[in-house]
């Protein structure tokens, strides 16, 4: 089915086509005829499916008539993030550059000033985490009662960053009559709740079973020792194979981020990091090297696991379990999107049985485990060659030469002649802290109740009959 039956107008089909998609995917052929026709949706479907061109196209030709007014948002999109809330934002410029719509982003990390002088402007389309929204909200920059569009976008990730109580504050804000879409990878009970409660006899839109993965992915556990010397070894061997164009390595800590990114690039990696300590502006920087291939792996904490459309990554690699089930989903599927392949691999030691347990139960299925050693690849040139141990080779032995024995003290050839004492002789037992002690004068003969030899002025009445 083409883009064409779908219902969507001609300068966005034109749009659509120059960004170089012919056919929608699932979520968005049975998604956009329902937005059109201002349904509520509830859309299920794998991550990298399409499901934000499934809200962004057919939101841009309802928008494409009216105006909008001062501080007065027509359509609201909340987003877990930062980044991909600029996503959406992106998506809007590319296939709305032929529509004449107002767009404002509301993140954190940037300006408020500029994003106040957009909503005062008037915005078609505003694009906001709910921190930032809530923030401006209660400053009153932001009037909510013209919104007759709200989409909640990563549902699920809503719930995990705590931002549930948030969106129904936002929701008891808006016009009752509305139209809401909410889309999601995962379905757990507290976000159906939340769209039994906001949504209006909403179509159930899903192509996939809730929290599987994608077929075009092939997926391995590898395991490994527990400590981060074996781990980065193991990693190193992973990314040695040829296939290996470009990777995404997941980290549980963003500690663990910023270590093992130092840890590759010494070892001639061109990697990048990417964590939420970071400022927005150099997070979005640091994404761009990636996308330009100025760097080929970025390793990342799970701010860049869901949403983030990246083109063409070859490999993810889990450097720790995720904690998580749900995100095991979202972090494999930044490969393997819009019908390409990819692989996993998640590196997995003893204490990570567990984690792997209910990551297999949500998902369906067993993932083999990968013991054989990863192919190893030569050396790029652009590398330093590895550090050389310093050793100190011993000299061959002249045999003109002959060494005359050192001279023994007398007490060494004393203590040569004596017998071995027995251990119970030379550790004593009686340690009032519970643990074994060395005993001074128990080579020296029976204990005498001092601490060392018995001194020459008692020796003699020692031994006095």
């Amino acid at each position: 089915m083409p883009f064409a039956d779908l219902g969507l107008s001609d300068e966005l089909l034109r749009a659509v086509s120059e960004a170089g998609y012919d056919e929608p995917t699932p979520i968005q052929a049975q998604a956009i005829p329902s937005v059109l026709m201002m349904r509520d949706i509830v859309g299920v479907a794998q991550t990298g499916t399409g499901k934000t061109a499934s809200f962004v196209l057919p939101m841009i030709d309802i928008l494409a008539q009216g105006r909008s007014r001062a501080r007065m948002p027509r359509s609201l999109i909340l987003e877990p993030t930062r980044e991909l809330a600029a996503q959406v934002a992106e998506n809007f410029e590319k296939y709305g550059k032929y529509h004449k719509l107002s767009m404002a982003l509301l993140i954190g990390g940037v300006s408020m000033g500029d994003q106040v002088k957009a909503l005062e402007r008037g915005v078609d389309v505003l694009i906001a985490t709910p921190g930032r929204l809530m923030d401006l909200f209660g400053r009153g920059n932001i009037l909510l009662t013209g919104c007759s569009m709200l989409v909640i976008d990563e549902a699920d990730r809503m719930l995990d960053m705590g931002f549930i109580p948030d969106i129904e504050e936002i929701c008891s804000k808006l016009p009752k009559q509305r139209q809401t879409l909410l889309f999601s990878a995962t379905m757990p009970p507290p976000i159906k709740k939340l769209a039994d409660k906001f949504l209006d006899n909403p179509k159930q839109v899903e192509v996939s079973r809730p929290a599987s993965t994608s077929l075009n992915i092939t997926q391995w556990l590898v395991p490994v020792a527990s400590t981060g010397h074996a781990k980065r070894e193991r990693l190193r061997e992973l990314l040695g194979q040829e296939e290996v164009a470009n990777a995404i390595i997941f980290c549980n800590r963003k500690t663990t981020v910023r270590e093992l990114n130092k840890s590759l690039k010494q070892h001639g990696y061109r990697a990048g990091e990417i964590h939420g300590d970071m400022e927005q502006s150099a997070r979005i920087a640091e994404l761009d090297r990636f996308k330009r291939g100025d760097i080929n792996i970025l390793v990342a904490s799970d701010v860049a696991a869901r949403g983030l459309d990246i083109k063409g990554v070859s490999h993810v690699f889990n450097f720790d379990a995720p904690w998580h089930p749900d995100d095991y989903v979202h972090r494999i599927g930044r490969t393997g999107r819009a019908g390409a392949t990819g692989t996993a691999y998640t590196l997995i030691a003893s204490e990570d049985a567990e984690n792997i347990q209910h990551i297999e139960k949500l998902t369906g299925q067993q993932i083999p485990r990968l013991t054989q050693a990863a192919p190893e690849r030569e050396e790029p040139a652009d590398r330093p060659p590895p550090r050389r141990e310093r050793t100190t080779r011993a000299r061959p032995a002249d045999p003109r030469v002959q060494e005359a024995p050192r001279p023994r003290r007398p007490e060494a050839r004393a203590a040569e002649a004596a017998p071995a004492p027995r251990a119970a002789e030379r550790v004593r037992r009686d340690d009032p802290r519970g643990r074994p002690r060395r005993d001074h004068q128990a080579d020296d003969g029976p204990d005498n109740g001092w601490n060392g030899p018995v001194p020459d002025f008692l020796s003699a009445k020692l031994t006095t009959p």
